[in-house]
């Protein structure tokens, strides 16, 4: 980074791509300097001509030559997330990096010296209505977990009939005449359904074509499982209880189909082959650059996954770069001081530094630890997935050994315990080095949300799941304590990072709607049961805000800011081209934004300049 900023402040440019290629329809190169001109009318001739190249042939691109610079004929339209230039007209990539930013007239001159230009550089013109940003950071999603669920997904089903109908219609779909092969689908969801009762195998059973198949469906928040008969038959004998899940059960006490948080792990799933990897890894990943994602930090690496990206990273076959949480297994050995972090592997894109632990379950089934019970379901406050005394034991350990510490927490009461152990596992540490994250975050003490900035702990969230889970927050936790749910405004005040993630594939991949619902707590339909203004508005985040959680923030939370989460001198050049200012629309036109181009270290990876 310190080179290359010797670099520009040398005003040298190094351009080691084709010097004698014919400019593209919509690039301007600059030449030579022409004998008798100044420097100052070159720089003015210069301008008039590349503008005008660009207003009269504005054919996109689809390839980068080795140096170049996108610039905007309108002002600056690059928001680089910077403090001291938030937004410039123009940025100068070499190569993997960025080399310099500044007004175009700024960027010309930088790279006249002495009367001749050092090399001929590519200026590619956006759009006038497109802008550039930083690469986007999804902060907690499940990569792997995507890929499979497009296979069966199972979020249009509206009720317990529609949900099967989609099972019976796969299986007809494929022909999978065989029937021992374990059908696996994602994505149902009961609070979305009449009367938001839990399904059961029973249901499965009532389709003739479906009927004694091993079936295997995964909620939409992940912490379920309804499973079929010939399923519940294959995994028997079922214990009476499970620590940190249950086993929902009819009214004779036979397991009923349905499994929660710590239970699921008592059902037997295929193991997938290299081929399933790479098929779910590469659908993830297509629609990931389309959405311009650039980073993910995936909320779970088993051992499976995690050595499937490791030798990804190997090949040189990751085409975003990716922030690993490794799974603590309670049951199994301490490896903290066994196993080295994965740092910048893959010349980069891939670093495994932190463990990923689970305080508690769901809100939306009901599993989060709460102070009191729910509001809907009196007999139960949820429960922990994990003895606080574990948490007391584990969490001092993994960070004296290195690892950042990110441990899933939904409930207040989950949500204290975990502080609690952070509180007395920090002191007299450097936080900065450590970096602990709260996942989720979602329901905190007015207490609790002042220790997470004071602690200098992170708070990874996903505001796509405020406004999913708005319209049963209430009845769930009652009209007082539903106010410090999402209370991501609050959090902010309170001295907290933000790290803004999807949770996807339990909400929706693409980064824009996190950002909108960020700033404005509505449905996308612009809806919410507050009215327009937004449920709980007081808690809405500004629009730089917002980006920031998704791209420097984000980067901090992944120990990677140095590099990456802005667009400045001695930085990756991982940028994203959007159709429109999301910064200035009106809010009702953001989800309408295209993403033009996607590009990690200078290189097109989606779309076209």
């Amino acid at each position: 980074m310190s080179e290359l900023r010797k670099r520009q402040g040398s005003g040298k440019f190094t351009d080691t791509g084709p010097q004698n290629a014919l400019p593209r329809r919509n690039d301007s190169v600059l030449p030579p300097v022409l004998p008798g001109l100044g420097c100052f009318s070159l720089v003015i001739l210069i301008s008039l001509a590349a503008f005008a190249a660009w207003f009269l042939f504005p054919e996109k691109i689809s390839s980068l030559s080795h140096s170049y610079a996108i610039c905007s004929s309108s002002g600056a339209r690059v928001y680089t997330v910077d403090h001291i230039v938030p937004n410039v007209q123009c940025l100068v990539v070499d190569g993997s990096f960025i080399l310099d930013t500044g007004s175009l007239g700024d960027v010309m001159a930088r790279w006249v010296a002495g009367g001749r230009l050092r090399s001929s550089l590519q200026i590619h013109y956006l759009d006038k209505s497109s802008i550039v940003v930083p690469g986007l950071s999804d902060s907690h999603a499940h990569i792997l977990e995507y890929g499979a669920n497009r296979q069966l997904p199972l979020e249009g089903g509206k009720t317990i009939e529609d949900t099967v109908a989609l099972v019976r219609q796969y299986i007809l779909d494929n022909n999978l005449n065989d029937s021992s092969k374990i059908i696996e689908g994602w994505g149902w969801d009961h609070t979305s359904w009449p009367g938001k009762e839990w399904p059961t195998s029973d249901a499965l059973e009532m389709d003739p074509i479906i009927r004694g198949r091993p079936v295997i469906l995964q909620s939409k928040d992940g912490h379920a499982l309804w499973i079929s008969k010939k399923a519940l038959e294959l995994n028997s004998p079922w214990p009476s209880e499970v620590e940190g899940g249950v086993i929902m059960r009819d009214s004779f006490g036979n397991p009923s189909g349905v499994l929660l948080d710590n239970a699921q792990d008592l059902v037997k799933r295929p193991v997938p082959t290299e081929q399933d990897l790479l098929r779910r890894f590469n659908i993830t990943v297509n629609d990931a650059l389309s959405y311009g994602l650039t980073s993910i930090h995936d909320a779970g690496f088993n051992p499976i996954s995690l050595e499937f990206f490791r030798r990804q990273a190997t090949a040189g076959n990751l085409p975003v770069r990716i922030y690993g949480m490794r799974y603590f297994e309670e049951n199994g050995p301490y490896w903290g001081n066994l196993s080295k972090p994965i740092i910048n592997a893959g010349n980069g894109r891939l670093n495994a530094r932190s463990v990923k632990i689970f305080a508690d379950g769901a809100l939306r089934s009901g599993g989060a630890a709460l102070n009191e019970p729910y509001c809907d379901n009196p007999h139960t406050k949820g429960f922990m997935r994990l003895d606080p005394k574990v948490l007391i034991d584990v969490i001092p350990k993994y960070l004296r050994d290195g690892w950042q510490v990110n441990v899933h927490a939904i409930g207040d009461y989950a949500n204290g315990v975990v502080l609690d152990t952070f509180e007395t596992a920090l002191k007299d540490v450097n936080v900065t080095a450590l970096r602990p994250r709260l996942e989720h975050a979602q329901i905190l003490t007015k207490t609790d949300m002042e220790r997470v900035g004071k602690l200098g702990v992170i708070a990874s969230i996903q505001p796509t799941h405020a406004i999913s889970d708005m319209w049963f927050a209430e009845d769930r936790l009652g009209s007082e304590r539903v106010k410090r749910l999402y209370a991501f405004r609050s959090l902010l005040d309170h001295g907290s990072r933000l790290a803004i993630g999807s949770d996807f594939p339990v909400e929706d991949m693409n980064p824009l709607a996190g950002f909108y619902a960020a700033i404005t707590r509505l449905s996308p339909a612009g809806q919410s049961p507050s009215g327009p203004s937004g449920w709980f508005p007081e808690q809405r985040l500004t629009r730089m805000e917002a980006l920031r959680g998704m791209t420097i923030d984000a980067a901090y939370a992944s120990f990677t800011e140095d590099n990456l989460g802005s667009l400045v001198p001695g930085k990756r050049a991982d940028y994203v081209v959007l159709s429109q200012d999301i910064m200035t629309v009106p809010i009702d036109q953001i989800l309408s934004t295209k993403v033009q181009a996607t590009v990690i270290d200078g290189r097109l990876a989606f779309g076209q300049v």
